[in-house]
C-alpha cells in the first residue's frame, strides 16, 4: 500500500478531508474504477487541477478512506484486548464495531464492497483477514472456556456475527431512529441470546 501522506494546505474553502469525503461518497454511488477526476471535479465544482493540489491521484483518496476505516475497527479490536474474558472481549468487539460503521459508514461501505482489483485494495483486504483472524480467535477463546457454544465452526461463528454487522450498512439510514447503542444492544441480544422468546414460568 502507498505511503500516507500528509494533508496538504490547500486553497481557501477547501481541504483534503472535504474532497475525501466527497471521493467516497462518488466511489459508493458508481464503484471505484468507474469513477473518474473528471466525476469527482464535477461533483466539487473544481478543476482537476484544483483537485490535484490537494491529493497526488484517485488511488490516494482510496487509500485515505480505506486506511479511516481499517484503523476505526483495529482501534476497536485493540481495545477489547483489556476487557475480561473471551466473551466479554467479544462482545465489546461487536458493539465497537457497529458504532465504527454507524459512525463511519461511507467508508465502511467503501471497505466492504472491495474487490481487490488494485495493490490498494489488496493490501486493505489482507489487513481486513488479519482482522478476521483475531475474532476467530475469540470465538475460539469463548467456546474453550465454555462461554459460547462449541459445535459451531469458529471460522463459521466469526463470518456470521461479522455478517450480521456488515449488512447494517446495506439498509441504515443515519437519519432514522435507531441509535448506534441500541442498535449494538439488539445485535448483541440476537449472537448472544437468539430471537426465541423465553418460556413462560408457569403460575402456581
Amino acid at each position: 500500500m502507498p505511503e500516507k501522506t500528509e494533508t496538504r494546505r490547500g486553497r481557501p474553502g477547501y481541504d483534503q478531508q472535504a474532497i475525501l469525503e466527497v471521493a467516497v461518497a462518488v466511489f459508493n454511488e458508481h464503484g471505484y474504477e468507474a469513477t473518474s477526476m473528471g466525476m469527482l471535479a464535477e461533483r466539487l465544482g473544481l478543476s482537476k487541477a484544483a483537485i490535484y493540489h490537494h491529493i497526488s491521484s484517485k488511488e490516494q483518496l482510496l487509500a485515505l478512506a480505506l486506511d479511516h476505516a481499517l484503523d476505526s475497527l483495529e482501534s476497536v479490536l485493540d481495545d477489547s484486548r483489556d476487557q475480561g474474558d473471551a466473551v466479554a472481549r467479544l462482545s465489546f468487539l461487536l458493539r465497537g464495531a457497529v458504532h465504527v460503521l454507524v459512525r463511519e459508514l461511507p467508508s465502511v461501505t467503501l471497505l466492504l464492497r472491495l474487490r481487490g482489483n488494485s495493490e490498494v485494495e489488496r493490501a486493505a483486504l489482507a489487513r481486513r483477514r488479519t482482522f478476521d483472524k483475531a475474532v476467530t480467535q475469540m470465538v475460539v477463546e469463548a467456546q474453550r472456556d465454555g462461554s459460547i457454544r462449541s459445535d459451531i465452526a469458529p471460522g463459521v461463528a466469526e463470518r456470521l456475527l461479522f455478517g450480521m454487522v456488515n449488512s447494517i450498512a446495506e439498509w441504515y439510514s443515519p437519519e432514522g431512529a435507531e441509535a448506534a447503542d441500541r442498535l449494538a444492544t439488539d445485535l448483541l441480544t440476537v449472537a448472544f441470546d437468539g430471537l426465541r422468546a423465553a418460556p413462560e414460568t408457569p403460575s402456581t
